[in-house]
């Protein structure tokens, strides 16, 4: 495989595109499906991707449109969320792994909550790195849209989270 074939170039995102796919779905199984449905779309269309522009905002987009395209055509089902993602360690205190679970089932909770274009432009920059700018290419969307998701995004964040804190404080 050279560089320029396409496969190397997407099995190298598949870290980044199976991150965002899992802030997407909340459902990890769910997410490697829905990086390897986009991964076929990709190869498929490979001759739609343009060489001077980012294959990673592209691939981006493939995954957001997917998983839109997936969600729009099956019946919302209620979703599980991992709890054992925090792993135990020998002679922790039980309170403090029941607290930690809590906090991170109340985040993935208000993570989950978000409109699907804040929660999408949160995954990319918060999680997988990328600046305003690269976020903007990969939604296809201005900057400032970026920024205004964002910041209505963290401050939804805020308040639930501050609210859950709020009501656990005795």
């Amino acid at each position: 495989m050279t560089d320029a074939d396409p496969r190397a170039q997407i099995v190298s995102l598949l870290p980044r595109l199976r991150r965002f796919a899992c802030g997407l779905t909340h459902d990890p199984p769910l997410a490697d499906d829905l990086v390897q449905t986009a991964c076929l779309k990709a190869l498929e269309r490979w001759h739609q991707w343009q060489p001077d522009t980012s294959l990673a905002s592209w691939m981006f987009r493939i995954v957001q449109t997917t998983w839109i395209d997936d969600y729009r055509s099956r019946q919302r089902r209620p979703e599980d969320t991992v709890m054992d993602d925090l792993p135990e360690a020998v002679g922790e205190d039980g309170r403090e792994l029941v607290e930690r679970r809590s906090e991170l089932r109340a985040v993935r909770l208000a993570i989950a909550a978000l409109p699907d274009d804040q929660r999408a432009v949160l995954m990319l920059v918060t999680v997988d790195g990328l600046s305003y700018q690269e976020a903007a290419q990969a939604l296809n969307i201005p900057l400032g849209t970026v920024m205004s998701r964002l910041s209505r995004a963290r401050i939804r964040l805020a308040d639930q989270l501050g609210h859950a804190g709020n009501r656990h404080a005795d």
